[in-house]
């Protein structure tokens, strides 16, 4: 079977959208499955619909990996995307060919040539997701490296090339997973201007003449289907070692001014990115609804005997406590539209039933007790200062993790956390809730400052105990 290209594609008569020629108008600091999966998605539907014109290189952020470059050039950038999931109710797939990517670059190997793209008039976009370790400064890379090892001097590397060829600025999205991505992608680089010596006409073109967006993204991502690639090959008549995979349902909320949408022609291609004017809200509803609905059930669901996301949402004992918990206690905490809120939810809801996706409890479970903190306490936190009363099914949820640690074999999370837990394995119901509640280091005092919070988690403890996991669900 041959292997994708424009001339495979050509003999099997495919009829989708190519784009073969085009200026590179964006740069992309990371290669991996979520952004080829995301950015150049949307990249390419805005190439066909909205007449963007654009090619993207794309940049490994540490190098080190040319044989990973060079498939790109072996197809010509060219890689399939599925797209699988529900939509109205009903199972759904999309299946695109993305042709917007010209080149792949490792830095370790092409530091030249990613340089000599500073030279290029039409390039306008920098784009990165980098893992949330990507954005740190490093005060060991200096300004003679070449290329210096993290992403953040990479950049400011390539931006002072810019700046002394007489280029342009830049619109900056950063992706990567982190609060504020884009001021923290800024900081570091102006740490390099300083760590560097740089020219304080260079520093004042930073700051005038580019923007560091922080952004939120929200896409599933599952990568290479390695379980199904030779069926999928048979299906799609070509080889494809860049085939990616992932949820239908995708939003992209960047932070900035208006202008933004001239540039980016989103909206004439139909796509779910938003420019705002603050990003904080959304991100608070992303936490709270979609991260904040996994971790204030999937303990519970697990000690229910559950073991995938999609088992859960087929029960109608644990899809009903995760209605409760969605509709009447964590969207009442939250200040956007309702309808938005309400909307958002329900998308939640369809991607927790994606037939496609595996999603396995224990995977989510990891490091229950820092996610329950950023992820379902401050809901609690707001419901009790709105409504003066306790959410009932978040609170139980905290008893559910409470139970879950305490029985620990499948536990996963920081040794302390553990061992904290091992010490108060033989407590009672009141006991246990007791201590876990007034841990300081775990919660900061929060918990232990809400009235009632600790009397209502013994109460569930109790009843779990006496009822098992499931029958306090369904009294929940």
């Amino acid at each position: 079977m041959k292997q994708l290209t424009y001339q495979t594609l050509a003999e099997a008569g495919y009829d989708g959208f190519l784009l073969r020629e085009a200026p590179e108008r964006v740069l992309q600091f990371g290669e991996g499955n979520f952004l080829r999966a995301f950015a150049e998605d949307f990249i390419d539907q805005m190439n066909e619909k909205a007449g963007f014109d654009a090619k993207v290189v794309l940049v490994q952020p540490r190098g080190g990996h040319p044989e990973s470059a060079d498939l790109y050039a072996r197809q010509e950038g060219l890689y399939t995307l599925l797209l699988r999931g529900r939509e109205n109710g009903a199972a759904a797939e999309r299946t695109r060919v993305i042709s917007c990517v010209s080149r792949c670059l490792d830095p370790k190997r092409d530091w030249a040539e990613l340089l000599e793209c500073a030279k290029n008039p039409d390039l306008r976009f920098i784009v990165s997701n980098t893992t949330e370790a990507g954005i740190v400064f490093d005060p060991a890379c200096q300004r003679s490296d070449a290329p210096p090892a993290s992403f953040p001097a990479k950049l400011t590397a390539f931006l002072h090339e810019r700046w002394r060829l007489g280029g342009k600025g830049f619109l900056i999205l950063s992706c990567e997973l982190i609060d504020r991505n884009g001021d923290e992608l800024k900081r570091c680089v102006n740490e390099y201007v300083r760590l560097w010596g740089l020219e304080p006409e260079f520093a004042a073109w930073v700051e005038r003449e580019n923007r560091f967006c922080s952004t939120l993204v929200d896409r599933i991502v599952t990568g290479s289907p390695k379980a199904e690639a030779d069926a999928l090959y048979e299906t799609l008549g070509y080889e494809d070692a860049l085939l990616d995979t992932g949820e239908l349902f995708a939003a992209w909320v960047i932070e900035g001014p208006r202008s933004i949408a001239d540039e980016l022609p989103f909206e004439k291609a139909g796509l779910p990115i938003r420019v705002v004017d603050d990003v904080t809200p959304y991100k608070q509803r992303k936490v709270r609804i979609l991260n904040g609905a996994h971790t204030s059930m999937v303990l519970a669901a697990h000690l229910a005997g559950k073991a995938i996301v999609r088992e859960c949402m087929e029960d109608e004992v644990i899809r009903g406590f995760l209605n409760r918990a969605l509709f009447d206690e964590i969207i009442p905490t939250l200040d956007l539209p309702k309808d938005e809120l309400t909307d958002f939810a329900a998308s939640v809801l369809d991607r927790f039933n994606n037939p496609y996706i595996d999603h396995r409890l224990l995977d989510i479970a990891l490091n229950s007790t820092a996610k329950w903190k950023a992820r379902v306490l401050p809901s609690v936190s707001e419901y009790v200062k709105r409504f003066g009363s306790l959410p009932r099914c978040l609170t139980f949820s905290f008893a559910a993790y409470a139970a879950f640690y305490r029985d620990g074999r499948d536990a996963r999370d920081d040794a302390w956390v553990l061992d904290f837990f091992r010490e108060h394995a033989g407590d009672d119901a009141r006991s246990l809730a007791r201590a876990v509640v007034q841990n300081e280091r775990m919660w900061d005092g929060a918990l232990a400052a809400i009235p009632g919070f600790e009397e209502a988690v013994a109460a569930d403890l109790e009843r779990i105990g006496e009822t098992g996991m499931y029958e306090a669900l369904r009294e929940c």
